[in-house]
């Protein structure tokens, strides 16, 4: 089986683990696997040196003093898989192979990259190439970075070009938690997630796998998180499922849009929830929702729209919070997935203007952390699928 196994900044924090983590590779070497290593900084390297830099440094002297870390990891582990006798060599920006190019607008340069890392792989049975993480090299030998958790990244594009069966990332959980061990008594592993999941956990907060690492992810590729205390780069920790796909579709059947008012409805502690309950409560399913400072908007079924609304309407004679409840339908709904979508400076005037220019009305428009829903009047709906097939 052919293996990437990324080791992260606390799994290499110490001699000791930097020895665990040698001892995990030689193992699996032992076993006849063949492995390749993307290492992290050792620690807190990366962020120290990047607090010491209290000068006008230029991009390229930036990228220079903070690849330091791992420039060092891949140093540390290469020597330590020798002294367990595996042929191991480390490679670094600069290399002779060193696989991981971008291009003049410090993009990854996907051919090359794909190419180099294959070169790279044919010699995985006989040597464990070490590898620095997070950095990469331009076209003309600069030392470019592939932003914040660019080791993850690293690990996982590789395994898609290398065509490896995994991408083990060993770090300090034991894989994707119930909740933060360190707040919520009980915290236990979950045995597999899948990628869209874990991208949405990403994006608010969960430092499990970077999500750009994610976005290379194909279907034949597995991706697995273990703890460095585990010991064992083949079993155990969390299973990520799936591909993440860029995509763009659209509900085949109508919403209607229930929007509940309210004077300063949102600081009102329980009243989405009892709204929200009320509906779950006789079988009716919420498609999306939004908030204002002042109302509350669900979107269902337009076969279930009145019903809907009387249910909420007993909520808002119930409530001295609530004042009343509108209904404004056939809606249609365009879901454009992929990517950062939210996190990609403009993204949403890309959306919108071509629509204004169309003259579709966007009713609502609604962001999550990998989708952006744009909820425009049925008549409408065709031509904005069109147009956002088009930008995506």
């Amino acid at each position: 089986m052919r293996v990437v196994a990324k080791f992260g900044g606390t799994s290499l924090g110490s001699g000791d683990r930097i020895d665990r983590a040698a001892d995990s590779v030689a193992a699996a070497v032992e076993d006849g696997h063949e492995i390749a290593v993307v290492a992290s900084a050792m620690g807190s390297t990366t962020d120290d040196l990047l607090e010491e830099i209290t000068f006008e440094a230029g991009d390229q002297d930036r990228a220079q003093i903070v690849s330091m870390g791992e420039r060092t990891s891949v140093r540390m582990l290469k020597a330590a898989l020798s002294a367990r006798g595996v042929e191991a060599r480390f490679l670094e920006p600069g290399s002779d192979d060193w696989p991981v190019i971008t291009d003049e607008h410090g993009e990854v340069d996907v051919e090359e990259t794909r190419t180099r890392a294959l070169e790279l792989a044919e010699e995985m049975d006989e040597v464990v190439p070490v590898i620095t993480g997070f950095l990469a090299e331009a076209h003309d030998g600069t030392v470019t970075t592939l932003g914040r958790g660019g080791s993850d990244t690293t690990a996982v594009m590789l395994g898609k070009y290398m065509e490896a069966d995994e991408v083990v990332i060993v770090t300090d959980v034991e894989g994707v938690m119930t909740g933060d061990p360190n707040v919520v008594e009980g915290a236990r592993n979950v045995g597999e997630i899948s990628v869209d999941e874990l991208r949405n956990l990403s994006f608010r907060g969960a430092e499990v796998v970077a999500p750009s690492a994610l976005s290379y992810k194909g279907g034949n590729l597995g991706v697995r998180v273990v703890h460095y205390l585990h010991g064992d780069l083949l079993t155990g920790g969390t299973s990520i499922e799936g591909e993440f796909e860029s995509l763009v579709d659209m509900r085949e059947q109508p919403l209607a849009c229930l929007t509940v008012a309210g004077r300063a409805i949102r600081n009102q502690p329980g009243v989405f929830q009892s709204l929200s309950a009320a509906l779950g409560d006789h079988d009716v399913n919420i498609d999306a929702v939004a908030s204002g400072v002042d109302t509350i908007t669900f979107y269902v079924d337009v076969d279930e729209a009145e019903f809907a609304e009387n249910i909420l309407h007993r909520e808002v004679i119930k409530q001295d919070a609530l004042s009343s409840v509108t209904l404004d339908d056939p809606l249609a709904v365009v879901r454009v997935t992929g990517g950062e979508l939210p996190n990609q400076p403009g993204v949403i005037s890309e959306i919108v203007n071509p629509l204004a220019e169309a003259h579709i009305n966007v009713h609502d428009l609604i962001t999550s952390a990998t989708s952006v829903a744009i909820f425009v009047g049925w008549a409408d709906r065709e031509e904005t699928l069109e147009i956002a097939q088009d930008l995506f």
